[in-house]
């Protein structure tokens, strides 16, 4: 599975076991008008560790991405 592919998967998890409704995931996407609100995208940063072997706050990020593209890049960057 493409990195691409786990990402949007476990967005999509989340939104769902969150009873949460998602605008269609494009790379424009500001994460924060996405739905997820802060709990979510802390529960998505986790699975994301997990499944990827990267975690953005253990690495030190600086500076949070602004739109989906940006989260997306920022693990294809980083997967192990």
């Amino acid at each position: 599975m493409s990195v691409r592919a786990a990402v949007i998967s476990q967005i999509e998890t989340v939104a769902r076991e969150k009873s949460l409704k998602l605008p269609p995931l494009a790379d424009d996407l500001v994460l924060l008008g996405s739905g997820l609100d802060s709990l979510s995208l802390a529960i998505l940063v986790v699975r994301l560790a997990d499944q990827l072997g990267y975690d953005p706050f253990e690495a030190g990020l600086s500076e949070m991405p602004i739109t989906l593209g940006d989260f997306i890049r920022m693990y294809e960057r980083h997967a192990a």
